[in-house]
């Protein structure tokens, strides 16, 4: 028997980071993608960002590869959007994402973080949590992809 505690922080925006993410959308989507982790034996635990991005806290199954798990939760949420949105014909996600480990003991933290996205964004630009994030964690990035 396999025991473990795999948290992430999962980061990623939309392509040009256009304000694809109402207030209308962003509920019905944090459903879909939280189905998306079920079938891949994962759990969103917390999830919510800006009109331009997305924040998730995840527990991923031991058999999760990140890479895989995010896209697998892009491509879906996408094709989603697409047929639900019609009218969001021209939305996709950013290439690549941010994702960082967490500790069960800063979990709650993590969490509260995502859920006062509104709060920190009055005062920062997501280029500047991002950043902010990257070098918290010791993640060195090319501000090229940065920008993008």
């Amino acid at each position: 028997m396999s025991y473990t505690s795999l948290f992430c922080h999962i980061v990623f925006s939309t392509k040009d980071r256009r304000a694809f993410l109402t207030d209308e959308l962003m509920p019905r989507l944090v459903e879909y993608v939280s189905g998306i982790a079920r079938e891949l034996k994962g759990q969103v635990l917390e999830a919510g960002g800006a009109p331009d991005h997305l924040h998730l806290a995840a527990a991923l199954h031991p058999t999760a590869a990140v890479a895989g798990f995010v896209g697998k939760i892009k491509a879906g949420s996408s094709g989603w959007i697409h047929k639900t949105f019609p009218d969001l014909g021209v939305f996709s996600w950013q290439d690549g994402y941010a994702a960082f480990s967490v500790s069960p003991s800063i979990l709650p933290k993590v969490k509260a973080y995502i859920r006062e996205q509104a709060e920190h964004h009055r005062k920062l630009s997501f280029r500047e949590e991002l950043v902010a994030l990257l070098e918290r964690h010791g993640i060195g990035y090319d501000e090229r992809h940065i920008l993008a």
